[in-house]
Formats: C-alpha cells, structure tokens, sequence
C-alpha cells in the first residue's frame, strides 16, 4: 500500500490538477460568475481529495500517523467552506447555515466515534 512519501508525491500532482480543473471552470466554460471563485472551487475540491485521502488511509493505516476521522473531517471542513464562500455570493445565511451543518454533523460523528 501508499506510504506517506507516495501519498506526498499523489497529493502535489492531485493539487495541480485542483487548480487546472478550477482555472477550467472559470476560463473557458464560463461556470463561474467571479474571478475569486476559483479560490473557493479549490478548496471545496482539495477537500474532496483529502476525503479520498481518509479512505487510503483507512485502508492503510500508518502507526504514527494521522487517523482517517481526522482527514475526513477536515476534508469535510474545507469543501464546507469553499461551498459556503461559493454560496456567501447568493446569501450570507446560506453560508452559515452551511458551516453549521458540518459542525454539528462532525461533532454527531465524534460522539458516535467515541462510544
């Protein structure tokens, strides 16, 4: 399995593509309205890949390393705050609404996590 040099090495390359698959979506498919919506895109898609990231893990645990739950959960943090900022053009309730859903559904996780 991966070791934490090869995943280094995959999460560089997965970082590159992020930015060319937000870039894309601005530039030439016009999907994104703001320039600085790239910026939120990026961060909601390497949370995503750090999600992937939790499921190699799991898979392969590392003895000193750091847990799946906790490559999840800030996976899940960053893609609600690139979602948020992305919504934050609609309505700043939307936004926080957002972040407030994955705040209590991480802290339902952990409680579950702990029993």
């Amino acid at each position: 399995m991966a070791k934490m040099p090869e995943r280094n090495l995959l999460t560089i390359g997965a970082l590159f593509v992020i930015i060319v698959i937000s870039i894309l979506l601005y530039v030439p498919a016009n999907l994104l309205t703001a320039w600085w919506m790239v910026f939120a895109t990026m961060i909601a898609l390497f949370g995503l890949w750090l999600m992937v990231l939790a499921g190699m893990q799991h898979s392969s645990p590392e003895k000193y390393g750091r847990g799946a739950f906790s490559y999840f959960g800030w996976g899940l943090l960053l893609i609600a705050v690139g979602g948020a900022w992305f919504l934050y053009t609609y309505n700043w309730v939307y936004s926080l609404a957002v972040i407030l859903l994955v705040l209590g559904g991480l802290a339902i996780a952990a409680a579950f996590r702990r029993k």
